[in-house]
């Protein structure tokens, strides 16, 4: 499992007090395993690409620097292009998604029977109205796709599904890696993992905002391309938490 080579995509924007403890926990985290951490800088308007590339300095450590802001789906399927690995983890940056959960979605993913793995979101990480709408948008999301109804942006993407949701992403026009993920025709699960409210700032999606990527992205999810059938869910694992804290734009 050790020798398992992973790699780590965080796309970053207004993330400069969170990119260290964010490094250090996820060093921590995934100790003894073989693992890089790639830092997508998204035109970010805050220092963070100069705390992004001080942290280059461990050599496991590689920055993307952006010079227009793509969005975080765009950005993280940049970060995913960009490495070479067995096993791909999507993170985002502000610590509401813990670090030390990633263990555990990798050991899941290296049963062999799923081609991705979420983190099944839990807890009571944002106010209750974005709790509604966001549980709305994944059991919709769930119906149209082979996706599992608690899956978010945190997640550990196997070769195949990887390669389909760069595609998707990059050449496909899919404004969403999660139902990319979705729609890449190979069985999907999630673990639950508790998340937190973020330590630091507020998110940039405002709900208008959130409301036009959820319409986009499902409606994507109707008529775009496929790279297969959707994928059907396996049953989520059995409770495990992590605790931490993120943020989304």
């Amino acid at each position: 499992m050790t020798s398992l080579r992973v790699a780590v995509v965080v796309p970053v924007y207004g993330n400069e007090a969170t990119l260290r403890p964010l490094h250090a926990r996820l060093a921590a985290a995934l100790e003894g395993r073989n693992w890089r951490l790639r830092l997508v800088v998204d035109a970010s308007p805050d220092g963070s690409l100069a705390v992004a590339r001080e942290l280059a300095a461990d050599p496991r450590v590689g920055v993307t620097a952006l010079a227009v802001n793509l969005g975080q789906h765009r950005a993280l399927a940049t970060g995913l292009a960009a490495e070479d690995a067995d096993a791909w983890v999507c993170l985002d940056a502000d610590l509401q998604d813990p670090p030390e959960a990633v263990p555990a979605l990798l050991d899941r993913l290296a049963r062999g029977d799923v081609g991705a793995v979420f983190a099944g979101r839990r807890g009571r990480y944002e106010s209750p109205v974005r709790r509604l709408t966001g549980g709305l948008h994944r059991r919709v999301a769930a119906a149209l796709t082979g996706l599992p109804p608690d899956a978010g942006a945190f997640l550990v993407l196997g070769p195949a599904v990887r390669d389909a949701v760069v595609g998707a992403v990059l050449g496909g026009g899919a404004p969403s890696v999660v139902l990319a993920a979705g729609l890449a025709g190979t069985r999907l699960t999630s673990v639950p993992v508790v998340r937190d409210r973020r330590p630091v700032g507020e998110s940039a999606w405002t709900a208008r905002a959130r409301l036009r990527q959820s319409l986009r992205s499902l409606a994507w999810a109707v008529s775009g391309p496929r790279a297969g059938r959707p994928g059907r869910s396996s049953p989520p694992a059995g409770p495990r938490s992590g605790s931490a804290t993120a943020r989304r734009r």
